[in-house]
Formats: structure tokens, sequence, C-alpha cells
């Protein structure tokens, strides 16, 4: 069994594992007084639950139990002993001090069914350990780089969000219009004092929009990571008085936030199997057959990877967000992206679809399952694309053989139903109570009347 599908939890001797006291270790050299044990609901909301540092021992080898019930997409009140079981190798100090609490560190924590001591299948975490064993029992590792977007916003006087933006700054600005730059850089020395490896950020398209991206990792790692992200760049901007948002699409007319994600196979001897130096985009056989399983997959993919009414909002032509199933190497208004590599290590596909609204555990399990599928079926990718799709009219994209995205919510939901190997990745309860959520959340949608509509037509009829 990988190192990624044990559980830390079980010890029947009673004893630690080294990870576990090194974690105790830094507790104590830290001066820690809580934890906070974090995990994540099926629509993505990381919940966490704080128990006292003394509390850390009994933590790690016994687990932490709570009601599963009062979690979005778990289960019924009859069925509600869940455990914690916190990862040690997750470990973290938190770099913001409660002046209330103290110290405080965050682990995060796997969920296990009480009843049967088994990893709970509605756990999105568990899900992608699954999506992560199957690439494994093909002799693969997923790696994946995520491109994850933000608005920082102003607050009323009563401490609300407002979509005032705090900044006037465009893409690469500098200041003064990127009022930001100070707020990015501590987010940034916050992310870099939790473990993370930053590579880049900058002002983004929108005023008020920002990129922070991270260094790639395995599958596992990188959810964490963009979990965490978003905790870290919410409480930050919070310490200013300001909020930061990754809905997909706060403001109208103008750019949304997006969450590009590279992905790549790598063998256990380091070698990256999408590499071949002697084709056009640098891509392999087994690589293109991956990129035509996540072709195929695309609609249903969309239901996880854009789980909001808002998501769609976003997936429209010509705001550099992708509509067409399609691939290319340097056009960016296909779906995939093929970029450029200067070393083998470093081919790639770049998924343009994702949001920063998506579980990220839930997300990258289907890309996974898709691009495996794609590989085992041997689904071929179509030929790429180099024109500008957006300039195509619906004669040329028929001629082409390029198909849409689901165009909202609902539609999404429908692929998904109709999609047996992204159920697969999801398993038979998170596919049953992501869709539950998702149709009532549609439905909703529907019945409510918004200010566009009072506008246009109240006054008119």
């Amino acid at each position: 069994m990988s190192k990624q599908m044990t559980t830390g939890a079980s010890h029947p001797d009673g004893g630690l594992t080294e990870a576990e006291q090194a974690v105790l270790d830094r507790i104590e050299q830290e001066n820690i007084q809580f934890l906070r044990l974090q995990f994540t609901d099926i629509l993505g909301t990381v919940k966490h639950v704080s128990i006292p540092a003394s509390q850390a021992e009994k933590a790690l080898t016994e687990g932490i139990y709570f009601d599963g019930s009062s979690i979005e997409g778990f289960v019924r009140i009859q069925e509600s002993d869940m455990r914690l079981e916190p990862d040690p190798d997750t470990f973290a100090v938190i770099p913001w001090r409660d002046e209330k609490s103290g110290e405080a560190a965050r682990l995060i924590c796997d969920v296990i069914d009480a009843t049967t001591g088994e990893p709970f299948v509605g756990d999105p975490r568990t899900v992608l350990k699954r999506a992560i064993a199957r690439a494994e029992d093909m002799g693969y590792t997923l790696n994946v780089g995520p491109e994850p977007e933000f608005f920082v916003f102003e607050k009323d006087e009563n401490g609300r969000a407002t979509t005032t933006t705090h900044d006037a700054g465009g893409y690469f600005d500098l200041g003064p219009k990127d009022l930001a730059s100070d707020l990015r850089r501590e987010i940034i020395f916050n992310l870099e004092e939790m473990g993370f490896e930053t590579e880049a950020s900058h002002h983004e398209v929108a005023a008020g929009q920002h990129e922070i991206d991270f260094k790639y990792d395995d599958a596992l790692t990188t959810a964490d990571n963009i979990a965490t992200f978003r905790s870290v760049v919410r409480a930050t901007a919070e310490l200013h008085d300001y909020h930061a948002t990754f809905m997909p699409k706060p403001i109208a007319k103008v750019n949304g936030s997006g969450m590009h994600t590279h992905l790549s196979l790598f063998t256990e001897d380091g070698e990256n199997i999408f590499h071949d130096g002697d084709d056009e985009f640098g891509l392999s056989e087994r690589a293109k057959h991956f990129l035509g399983g996540i072709l195929e997959h695309a609609p249903a993919i969309t239901a996880i990877a854009n789980p909001t009414v808002n998501s769609y909002k976003r997936l429209v032509p010509g705001y550099e967000a992708p509509v067409y199933i399609a691939w290319s190497g340097v056009n960016r208004t296909a779906l995939v992206r093929i970029p450029a590599a200067r070393h083998p290590a470093a081919s790639r596909i770049e998924l343009r679809s994702p949001d920063p609204a998506a579980n990220p555990y839930l997300a990258i399990a289907v890309m996974l399952h898709a691009g495996l599928d794609g590989m085992e079926k041997e689904i071929e990718a179509p030929d790429p694309v180099r024109e500008n799709i957006y300039k195509f009219d619906e004669e040329k994209r028929e001629e082409y053989g390029i198909e849409t995205l689901p165009e909202n919510l609902g539609q999404a939901v429908d692929a998904l139903e109709e999609d047996e190997v992204v159920q697969e990745a999801l398993g038979e309860h998170v596919t049953e109570k992501f869709i539950e959520a998702k149709r009532q959340e549609f439905q909703e949608y529907n019945l409510a009347v918004s200010e566009w509509e009072l506008d246009r037509y109240l006054e008119k009829f």
C-alpha cells in the first residue's frame, strides 16, 4: 500500500510513528496551544475541529470523533459517528497569532467511518486517494500544478463584503495602481511559513484580481495545498479588513477567476511519460490518449470543476475562459493548452476550465480518472485547433467537430449523470449527494428573480 493510502490512527501497540512523534516535538518547540483538525465537505468547504494541544497525542493515535450528520453531504443522523484521523505529514504552524487562543497549528485529516473503521466513502480526500491508487496500480504518479485566481474587495461600514475592488490595477501592473502588492507579499510569506514553495504572483486582468502560483506537486499534496491556499488568502485579507473571494465571476463584464490546472504523469523512476521530443507539441502517444480521455469526459468533469451556478457566468466567449472542447498549443481559446516545455520533465497538459470554487480533491480525482480512461481505451485526441475558435461560426465549429462545454449547472449535472467513468471516480455516495445538492442549487437559482429582470421588465410590462 502506498504512503498516500495509509491511515495514521490505527496503533495496535499504542505507540507513535516517527512522523507523529515529530509532530509532538514541533508542538512543544513552537509552544502550540491549539490544533485545528482540517477536513473538507463534499462541496469543497473547509471545516475544522479545534482541540487543545494537550490532546494532540490522542488525536494522532486514536483520532477525534465528531458528528458527521452536521456536515454537508456526509451522512444521516442515524449514521453520524465519524472520526478525524490526522495526517502527520500535513502539520503546519498557522502564521498569524490569535491573541485569545495563542499559537495554533493545522493538521489535515482523513475522515473515518467510526462504525467500520474504514475510510469514509464520502470524504473527498478518500475519493482522491482512490484515484491515486488506480494510477499507482498502472505504475504512474500524477503531478498537478494549479493557477488559482481570486478577487479582493473592500467592506462596507457594517463589515460586509462589497464588489468594490481595492485597486484599479490590470494585468501585471505595478504600484501605484496595484495596491495589493503588499497584501500579495504577505499572503506569500504566510504560505511559505506553512511549507509552500511559491513560484510567481501578479495582478490579473481585472481590477482587484490576483494570481499566486505555487510549485506543482503530487495530486494529494496539491489538493491539500489548494484547500490551505484558499484559507490563507481569505484569512490574510481579513486581517487587513478586506474580503478575498474565489467566486468565479463576482463582477459582470470583466474576466472571471479560473484555476488552470497542469497535469503530467510520471513513472516510479521519475520519467515523465507525457514527453516525446520528436512530437510537434512534445507529447507522447500516452499523453495524447490521456488528453483524449479528458476531452471525452469534459462535460461531466465540468460539473465538478465548475460546481456553482456562478461558474457558468465565467465560461462564456470573450473573457479568456474556455468554452469549446478542443486542444491546441498556444491557442488559449481551446479547453486544453499544451504549454511550451524547456525540458522533458516539464511536458504537460493544461486544463483551462476549472475554477477556484471547485472541491480540489474531487476535481483532481475526476481529471485523473478521465485521463486514465483515455489511456486504457486508447482514446484518440482530435486534431489540434490552431485558430481563434471564438471567431468560428456554428457551421465552422461543426466542420471541425468542436462541441461546447455545458452552458449552465443544470446541463453539467445532466452530463455527470450520463458519465459512468466520472461517477466511478466519485463513488456512489459522493455522486448521489453531489447531484442532489447541485440539482437543488440550480432549481433555487431558476426560481429566483434577479435585479436584471426587475430592471428590464418591471416597468416595461
